[in-house]
Order: C-alpha cells, then sequence, then structure tokens
C-alpha cells in the first residue's frame, strides 16, 4: 500500500477561540456502571476527542471551533477527571477500561466508528483503541505522544527520554498529598492548571481539577505507564498490530517529557498514509501552543480522509 509521510514544520500565531462553555450539549455515556462525562457540538461526521493529564474536555477548545462546521465534534472527560466518574483503585484504570470509555462515547452517538483524536494520556488511550478496536477508528490522530513502539525502544536506549520520564516514576510511587509529587509541593487544583497561559482559561481549569480525582490522575500512570524493564500493555514495542487507518500526528518539540526521536520509524508500524507535524516553538500541550496549525491542519487532513 502506498504511504504518504509528510513532515511539516512551521510557525503560526494562535487562533482565537470563542468560549464554547455555553454552546455545547453535555450527555454521559455509560462504560460497566462508569459515567463518562462528554460534550458535544456541530454536525457531520463523527469526531472523539480524548485529553491527557492533567487537562480536561476544554483543552480542545481550538480545535472544536474550526471542526464544529463540518464535523459532530464529541470531547470527552476520562474517568476521574471533571464531570466523569471517578472510580477507586488503580485497577479502575488499567488500558482496557480506558479503551472500553471511548468505545462506549462512541456508541453512546448511535455510531459504530469515528475519527479518534488523543493528546498526552488521551493519545495513549488512542492507540490502544485503534489497536484494539481497529474496526470503530475510521482516522486516527495523535498530538505529543509517540508510538508504544517509539515510546518503548526511547525509555530502553534513550537517556534524555528516560532523564525527562521521572516525574512519571513519582507519580506511580506517590501520592497526592506528598510533598514531592508536582515538581516541589502536593497535588493541587490551582498547580495543576499552573500550564495554562490565559486567566481566565486558567480559572475555567482549576474549577474543573477541583471536581476532579488527584489519585485517579495518578492511577493512569500506576495502572499502564511504561518502563525500561516491562514494557506493559501501553508500550509492547514487539506485540502492537500494524494499523490500517491514515495516522496524523502532531509533535510539538519543546515538549520536556516526551521526546521527538520517539516518532522515529512510526511510519515503519502503520499500513497507511502517515502525516507528521512538528511545530518548534510549541510545547507538550501543542493543541493550544500552535492552536491554528493544529486545528486547520487537522481540519484540513480529516477533511480529505473522510467521506
Amino acid at each position: 500500500m502506498k504511504k504518504l509521510i509528510l513532515f511539516i514544520s512551521a510557525v503560526f500565531s494562535p487562533m482565537l477561540s470563542a468560549d464554547l462553555l455555553e454552546e455545547v450539549t453535555h450527555g454521559y455515556a455509560d462504560n460497566n456502571g462508569v459515567k463518562i462525562h462528554y460534550v458535544k457540538t456541530g454536525q457531520g461526521p463523527l469526531v472523539v476527542m480524548i485529553h491527557g493529564f492533567p487537562d480536561y474536555w476544554y483543552t480542545w477548545r481550538h480545535q472544536i471551533n474550526a471542526l464544529k462546521e463540518n464535523f459532530t465534534v464529541v470531547a470527552m472527560d476520562q474517568r476521574g477527571y471533571n464531570l466523569s466518574d471517578q472510580p477507586e483503585g488503580v485497577a479502575a484504570y488499567a488500558m482496557p477500561n480506558l479503551v472500553g470509555d471511548v468505545a462506549a462515547v462512541i456508541k453512546h452517538q448511535g455510531a459504530s466508528s469515528a475519527s479518534v483524536v488523543g493528546h498526552d494520556w488521551g493519545g495513549a488511550v488512542a492507540w490502544q483503541v485503534a489497536f484494539n478496536l481497529p474496526q470503530m477508528v475510521d482516522n486516527l490522530v495523535i498530538l505529543n505522544l509517540p508510538h508504544p513502539s517509539g515510546m518503548a525502544r526511547e525509555l530502553a536506549t534513550n537517556k534524555e527520554q528516560q532523564k525527562n520520564s521521572a516525574y512519571a516514576r513519582r507519580f506511580i510511587k506517590g501520592s497526592p498529598t506528598d510533598r514531592d509529587i508536582m515538581f516541589g509541593g502536593p497535588m493541587s487544583a490551582a498547580g495543576l492548571a499552573g500550564w495554562v497561559k490565559d486567566e481566565k482559561d486558567r480559572n475555567h481549569y482549576i474549577e474543573a481539577f477541583k471536581r476532579s480525582s488527584f489519585a485517579g490522575m495518578l492511577n493512569f500512570y500506576k495502572a499502564n505507564y511504561p518502563s525500561t524493564d516491562n514494557p506493559s500493555p501501553v508500550a509492547d514495542a514487539n506485540g502492537t498490530p500494524r494499523l490500517p487507518m491514515p495516522v496524523l500526528i502532531f509533535h510539538g518539540l519543546k515538549d520536556t517529557a516526551l521526546h521527538s526521536n520517539g516518532l522515529n520509524n512510526t511510519w515503519d508500524w502503520i499500513d497507511n498514509d502517515v502525516t507528521i507535524v512538528t511545530e518548534p516553538n510549541a510545547g507538550h500541550f501543542v493543541q493550544q501552543d500552535a492552536a491554528q496549525l493544529v486545528s486547520q491542519t487537522m481540519q484540513w487532513w480529516l477533511s480529505t480522509r473522510t467521506p
């Protein structure tokens, strides 16, 4: 099968985003008794968006604005976050449950498949939805989370990535009240929202994090984060199936948690076209740092691959 491998490196100024809080409708999907909150707007083919850590559905506000004219956009709160249920225990956050949450959201729209978009932990979940339920993924869009095989390789061989992952090892071993769990302090709503640049948006985040489970956030790491000696269900370098759907990847090159070397050889693990977009001035939250680039590219890319 012919592959398109397109590397784009560009600089765009951020796009202003309308406040969607009053526009979106709210809903809940059920996955074995766990209610997953989502917001919905737009019309057209279904796009499901999955946030990472520490975040919630509002992270996609710029992309929702860009896509809603031509797509039905559903942005979910992962379990443990904001208005979704917050089950207790590490096992509740194991990857099969997270994959099931996305499947439940898709089915709750009366759909059998969707374009799936994920950032950070949402990216990890999106990869796994594509591996385990490929029939439910029309197109796959990943932001700042390398393919699991690339991630496993970098954790095993890249000392810089190993250093960058020190925070994750603290999360795996620690608890929300530890004095050093969050770069010098315990977990708090304000601390978790500290990365959000706009004050008004940051206040929305603080309120969302006050409604969230800090223990649940850490359980994503405890249940799933790969290590150098045990690749784990998230990053089994030898066991991931090849993907049949088109894949679009964004990566902010100033990411201090996930090294861009993890992108290398992504095209070797995908049997369809692969588009990789790097942004030199964006960090981990590329969907906000390079909002216009991400939104416009995503809109174009999905429009050319969606009937």
